[in-house]
């Protein structure tokens, strides 16, 4: 798979702290789970990838599509990255690619998103025999910008630049992911439906979660690769 060149653009991160002892089981045997002063986190990010297009090519030939996933953080072999539960998103062709050739956690869904003084996004998960999705809600900054010191929860939850994934045959997979710093400020959000940890399987965590919101950065993502080879 070629490299690709992509903008993640009004990221809004729910980032919230359980127990680590729930999130192990979801994992594949080889990763270990990370975790941060203790706390294991399941992350709810809705946000648009913007202009995805294979590397050199003009922004202008590239696609959007708005995109809600779940992921926590983990290690390979000591290397820090993420893992992700789901990827829904609103590009039926993309879907089906992603799941092919990258091997990543794909769902088609149908999803409304618009953004005026703050950001209404609304997913219904359509593909067939999946689990059912359902989110709703309303996000936006809520104070100053900043870039998150290493060593801080922050930083800890978005200085991330490796994703893992399972391939279909027990393998694992990994990809490097290049951008400048994230620079966030704290979120806000209002959730009329969320069902996003059920269609994982998990119980909605009782803890406050962590808000932050991000314009987005300037994306180029590597082609999919298995770890082993």
């Amino acid at each position: 798979m070629p490299a690709f060149e992509m903008e993640w653009r009004d990221v809004f991160f729910a980032s919230f702290p359980v127990d680590p002892a729930v999130v192990r089981p979801h994992l594949p045997e080889r990763l270990t789970l990370d975790t941060f002063d203790g706390d294991a986190y399941l992350s709810v990010v809705p946000f648009v990838i913007g202009d995805i297009r294979p590397r050199g090519l003009p922004a202008a030939a590239g696609l959007s599509t708005p995109e809600l996933n779940l992921r926590t953080y983990v290690r390979l072999d000591g290397t820090p990255g993420i893992y992700f539960f789901n990827l829904d998103a609103d590009d039926l062709l993309g879907v089906i690619g992603a799941r092919i050739f990258n091997q990543l956690p794909y769902y088609y869904a149908d999803m409304d998103y618009e953004k005026t003084g703050s950001t209404r996004f609304e997913s219904q998960r359509r593909t067939p025999g999946a689990r059912p999705l359902t989110f709703a809600a309303t996000y936006g900054p809520d104070g100053d910008p900043y870039q998150p010191d290493p060593g801080t929860v922050e930083h800890f939850l978005v200085e991330r630049y490796r994703y893992f994934t399972e391939g279909q045959d027990g393998s694992l997979r990994y990809a490097n992911i290049d951008h400048e710093p994230w620079t966030l400020r704290p979120g806000a959000w209002t959730v009329e439906r969320n069902t996003i940890f059920a269609a994982n399987g998990f119980d909605r965590p009782d803890s406050e979660p962590i808000l932050s919101h991000s314009r987005g950065v300037a994306v180029l993502a590597s082609g999919s690769k298995s770890w082993d080879s």
